[in-house]
């Protein structure tokens, strides 16, 4: 099956004439005129991006994906190329309604008529995996029904597989292959796209999203309506907006376009580091804005979440970046692991600060992150440091970011926006809050654990051959703690490690 899959992807490439993109090149524009000539099906008078983003729907939810991501990006992308893959957003073609009504009633033993008060044949929306339609439930609450694609699971299985040939193929033939772990990031990819086609995970996501940000004046989320959810249907509260891709229609009805720009940054900020569950799919087909101008969160199948050790090195990172001291994330690196151990400071410090130096107090719109990416690219090959893979859907979802805070605000200033933030957060984790915080959380826990731990210690003392590898796995416990600030069990631990001391 997977041959023909790559026999479709080379046939619909050659169909729209997407090979132009490569035959652009002076050394193979000979090639256009005997390709044109033997592929007479070849689509080569529409205008070229209308041509990808056919092809893009025609190879399925991961080139969809693909599009979508490249659709926020318009400082890399052609104007013509963005504008026609933001169709890509919620427009892709919807598949039939009578297979909806279908999937419906075999979902819910009976028909349509009995389960809602009222049901909107014509899709909403429709994107890659799934489309929505409007309905009223029978006590006369608006909801927004979505529907799973019919056969998507096996499409993604075959994309995934060719994907994971490539990415081997990746890593046996580029010089840098193996430094990228394209297999692992291929792996990574698949994971969140099966986490995707459980609607039901989705619901629970944005649950627990909504429980997030119940205080926020900065961010809604829609209900969930368990009792007509399940594995491939959901439904949820209807949400009314405006979509944040149409700035002229907000800026008329009225919404501060700066404070809502500034506002899509906190809630990315808050996402990531105060909770480390963050929406990981927000392309402008995604969000909207209510009228009192509020970000509105839609289609909750791809989340990210990090350790609490992800989120410290990151933090720093962020913050050590804002405050332009190259040193110390050049340290960070090297301290998280991600560059090698004997990698040097100051020529890691002297490289970082060649790259980021030139962006500072500038806004999005003079800035060429394309560039930046790309020198970033050629520092991180030079000292070896690898690709993440848990944190593939960060990088993604700030490419999403800072797409929205251009075309919303190009007059943004990312880093002052961010850098208050990020130094309350860091204060409130490692200053003297933090640790009121961590002795809040944990006493309870060491409470029960302090009267057992004389008898527990003096018993494993006594074991043969035990106190060298007790010493090595205190120590390690010690080493732990003492990164993450938590005084009461660093006490316990050294009082511990003492009476082992004392016993020898």
């Amino acid at each position: 099956m997977r041959i023909f899959r790559l026999i479709k992807i080379i046939f619909v490439v050659l169909r729209f004439g997407l090979d132009e993109f490569l035959l652009a090149h002076a050394r193979l524009r000979w090639l256009r005129v005997p390709l044109n000539f033997l592929l007479f099906f070849r689509n080569t008078k529409t205008p070229r991006a209308v041509r990808l983003r056919l092809a893009l729907e025609a190879l399925g939810p991961i080139f969809v994906k693909f599009g979508q991501m490249l659709s926020t990006r318009r400082d890399l992308m052609p104007t013509d190329i963005a504008d026609e893959l933001a169709r890509l957003q919620d427009q892709v073609p919807p598949f039939p309604s009578a297979q909806a009504i279908a999937i419906l009633e075999a979902n819910y033993g009976k028909p349509l008529s009995a389960v809602f008060q009222s049901f909107d044949e014509q899709p909403i929306a429709s994107a890659s995996v799934a489309q929505v339609h409007f309905a009223v439930l029978p006590d006369g609450r608006h909801a927004a029904v979505k529907i799973l694609r019919p056969g998507i699971a096996a499409i993604i299985e075959h994309d995934i597989a060719l994907l994971k040939v490539a990415a081997d193929l990746l890593e046996k033939v580029w010089a840098d292959g193996r430094r990228l772990k394209p297999k692992l990031v291929v792996n990574e990819f698949e994971k969140y796209l099966n986490d995707e086609l459980d609607l039901t995970r989705e619901a629970a996501n944005a649950s627990q999203l909504k429980r997030n940000f119940a205080s926020s004046k900065l961010l809604l989320v829609p209900e969930m309506y368990w009792d007509f959810c399940s594995n491939n249907v959901i439904v949820m509260e209807r949400m009314i907006g405006t979509p944040v891709s149409q700035v002229d229609k907000l800026r008329n009805d009225g919404v501060d376009i700066p404070k809502l720009a500034a506002d899509g940054v906190e809630i990315f900020y808050t996402q990531v580091f105060r909770d480390g569950f963050f929406h990981a799919d927000m392309h402008p087909g995604n969000v909207q804005v209510a009228a009192d101008g509020r970000y509105i969160a839609l289609d909750f199948g791809i989340m990210g979440t990090l350790t609490d050790t992800d989120k410290h090195y990151l933090a720093q990172n962020f913050l050590a970046f804002f405050q332009r001291d190259y040193k110390r994330v050049a340290e960070v690196h090297i301290e998280s692991g991600w560059a090698p151990a004997d990698t040097r400071v100051d020529e890691l410090e002297a490289a970082i600060r060649a790259v980021c130096e030139p962006i500072f107090d500038r806004p999005l719109r003079e800035i060429s992150f394309g560039k930046v990416l790309l020198r970033l690219f050629q520092t991180s090959r030079r000292f070896g440091i690898e690709i993440q893979p848990q944190l593939v859907l960060l990088q993604k979802t700030l490419l999403n970011i800072e797409g929205l805070g251009r075309q919303l605000d190009p007059e943004l200033d990312l880093w002052q926006t961010a850098k208050p933030w990020l130094e309350r957060w860091m204060s409130e984790q490692v200053g003297w809050r933090g640790l009121l915080k961590s002795l809040r959380a944990e006493a309870p826990h060491y409470f029960t654990l302090l009267p057992q731990l004389p008898r527990l210690l003096h018993q494993r003392l006594h074991e043969k051959n035990s106190r060298s590898e007790f010493e090595a796995t205190l120590q390690q416990l010690l080493l732990e703690q003492k990164r993450r600030n938590n005084l009461l069990l660093i006490i316990i631990v050294l009082g511990m490690l003492a009476a082992v001391w004392l016993s020898h």
